[in-house]
Formats: structure tokens, sequence, C-alpha cells
């Protein structure tokens, strides 16, 4: 599925998201640097009831954020060299335990510790170079 839109439409983009795919599922945002991962996370997470200011856990590598359904994991796997990095964090167990959201940007270095349910959120820039941009999302199955 193909949505196009732009800043000022991401609270709807957010909850149509969160209404096909529902809230307790891990979701793999990938992108170009800049293509808007971080700020689609924040957007979700206040969505889910997260009150305190949402950023990339770069150096992290793990952000935890209370919500109003119970917590919500950010994780950047940018810097990770590889998957016996990810496991060592303890990203495995916490990709195959955790009660509600979690969001991964930059999942292909953990992408064998994905769940099969896993949500892909692939976005990119308008190819015109316009202000929209494009949110392409596979797998997982919709909760509607």
């Amino acid at each position: 599925m193909d949505i196009w839109y732009t800043l000022d439409d991401l609270p709807r983009v957010a909850t149509r998201v969160l209404r096909e795919w529902g809230r307790d599922r891990v979701f793999a945002l990938t992108g170009e640097l800049g293509a808007g991962k971080t700020t689609l996370v924040a957007e979700l997470c206040r969505q889910l009831g997260v009150d305190e200011p949402v950023s990339s856990p770069t150096f992290s590598i793990v952000n935890e954020y209370d919500g109003a359904y119970g917590v919500i994991y950010h994780l950047d796997c940018y810097r990770l060299e590889d998957v016996e990095e990810a496991m060592d964090a303890g990203l495995e167990e916490l990709l195959a335990t955790a009660p509600g959201a979690v969001f991964v940007e930059w999942p292909a270095v953990i992408e064998p510790l994905l769940p099969p349910d896993v949500v892909f959120l692939r976005l990119g820039h308008d190819p015109q170079g316009g202000a929209q941009r494009r949110l392409n999302i596979t797998g997982g199955e919709s909760a509607s």
C-alpha cells in the first residue's frame, strides 16, 4: 500500500497506520536520511499517548516511552555493526517479548531478529522534488 502525504497530513497518516495495523506490533522504518522516519515515529508515539519529546535513539540504540497503552520502544540500529552486536544489546529479547509498539529505524542489520508479522514502513521523498512524501507499507496482517 502506498500513501502520499505532506507533513501537514502526518496525523492522519499515523492514525491510519495504527487503525489498520494495530498498536501492539513491531514496525520497521526504512528510508534515506531525512525521509521522515523519526518524524513519523514521533507522531505515532504522540497518538499512543506519549507526552514527552520523541527523538532518535542514535547513540543509545533504544529509547523507552510511557504511552497510554503501555511501554513503547523506539530503536535505531544505524550504528550497529552486525546482528551479534544487536543480540548482545538485548534486542532479540526485546523484539520477542515487548508487549506493545516497537518502532525500529534502520532495521536491515537486525532483520533476522524481526518477528514474522513485522510491518515495514518505507519512506521516501517526492521524486519530482515537491513537498510530498511516500509511505509504502508491507507485511503484517492488517488489524482491521
